[in-house]
């Protein structure tokens, strides 16, 4: 296990955020997670770094900040947390980020705080995600097991042998074993990303159309020079690095105000610590305009009016069914892995580097260009074993890309 695990921390590092030799990194790590963290750090140090700063995150304590401050407390962002921030920023840092929570820690909270606590972190920190978001800086989102989410992924185990399996199970995902080198694994397979989305490019799609037996039928249209993505992404610095371990998808942003239809979400959504279950909405010229669930409805309502941009589509991601996250038939609780088991679609903020040029335009060209903004970017997914997708080409034709959950072919 202690081979296994340091190996894990050297692939975030040497893969992950592809750290350089002088380089600040930055690691947000939960308290639960921080022998993981410590093995990220050596690693890193290892690999040349110049210093390793960690922000400790507590969701128990947040839990209680919730539960007993006043609301008042929310619409606050402290201005030395914004300066830290944008600290590393200036610096050219790399970011690894350990997400690792409680699937419904924050059920019964006051979802009015969640919601202020939210707004008031993205105003704060809009320039500093905005870089995240343009790859000026390397950064990569990673995961391991804690006890309370484990326990939910396999409620039939107890304690420490619910841990044991999620580690088996996320191993399995990041293409780690004992005997062979994780770092070549990944090469064959962001190769294989890279591939489809070369294919995807030369279509130059107007649009997508989806369509499943959950009642899915959803045209996503595509602005002009959008660019799909997968894989590996390069930085600012001309840096490959890999934003999401694991990643099985490649994706691009779709015109904000060009998405019409039904879509139906095929696995439950963890939200700000609150599951939402059953997600049906409808859209028209690229608005939800009627949204529903079966289970955390109010919440749902909640994101959707976080702000304008909310309520439009960000992304759209392929991902094949046939693929180790969705083979393993586990759900997560997770967005991290349950988006890289489905195809998916994210409200909110769309990516500037998925349209040509986008990342040295401003806010008002990007709107031009059908590029959507919010202070948020949630993930939900909507791919099953029957999904059908067709590619709308500029004359009409539709060129087959899915069936049956996955690729047709992109050789």
């Amino acid at each position: 296990m202690d081979k296994l695990l340091n190996k894990y921390a050297e692939l975030v590092v040497r893969t992950g955020v592809n750290l350089q030799p002088q380089q600040l990194l930055v690691i947000n790590s939960p308290i639960e997670c921080s022998d993981f963290a410590r093995r990220v750090a050596e690693a890193a140090f290892e690999a040349g770094a110049k210093d390793v700063k960690v922000i400790w995150s507590d969701e128990r304590l947040a839990r209680i900040r919730l539960d007993k401050a006043e609301a008042e407390v929310f619409d606050e962002f402290p201005a030395w947390r914004r300066d830290m921030f944008m600290d590393f920023k200036a610096k050219g840092a790399a970011v690894i980020s350990i997400h690792a929570s409680d699937p419904t820690i924050f059920q019964n909270v006051d979802t009015d705080k969640l919601t202020r606590s939210q707004r008031a972190a993205g105003v704060a920190l809009l320039e500093y995600r905005q870089a995240m978001m343009n790859n000026e800086l390397r950064w990569c989102v990673v995961s391991i097991p804690t006890e309370s989410w484990a326990a939910k992924v396999f409620a039939q185990e107890d304690g420490k042998s619910a841990v044991a399996k999620l580690w088996q199970e996320i191993f399995a995902t990041v293409r780690i074993d004992e005997e062979h080198n994780p770092v070549e694994a990944w090469q064959h397979h962001i190769a294989f990303l890279q591939r489809a989305c070369k294919f995807m490019n030369e279509q130059k799609f107007t649009a997508l159309k989806y369509s499943n037996s959950l009642g899915t039928k959803l045209t996503v249209g595509l602005p002009e020079g959008h660019i799909w993505a997968g894989g590996a992404e390069i930085a600012g610095d001309g840096v490959e690095f890999v934003a999401n371990m694991p990643t099985e998808e490649i994706y691009t942003l779709p015109d904000r105000n060009r998405v019409d239809g039904l879509v139906y979400a095929s696995k439950p959504l963890n939200y700000n610590g609150n599951l939402i279950e059953g997600i049906c909405l409808e859209l028209k010229k690229g608005k939800v305009v009627k949204a529903s669930a079966t289970k955390g409805q109010e919440v749902l309502e909640q994101l959707l009016a976080m702000d304008e941009g909310a309520s439009h589509l960000g992304e759209a991601a392929l991902v094949p069914y046939n693929s180790p996250i969705s083979n393993s038939g586990i759900l997560f609780y997770n967005t991290l892995f349950d988006e890289n088991a489905a195809c998916h679609l994210a409200l909110g903020k769309a990516y500037p580097t998925c349209i040509q040029g986008g990342e040295k335009m401003n806010s008002v060209e990007l709107a031009q260009h059908g590029v959507n903004d919010s202070l948020i970017h949630e993930d939900f997914m909507i791919g099953t074993k029957d999904m059908e997708i067709d590619g709308v080409k500029a004359d009409g034709t539709l060129v087959s890309v899915f069936r049956q959950g996955n690729f047709v072919s992109f050789d």
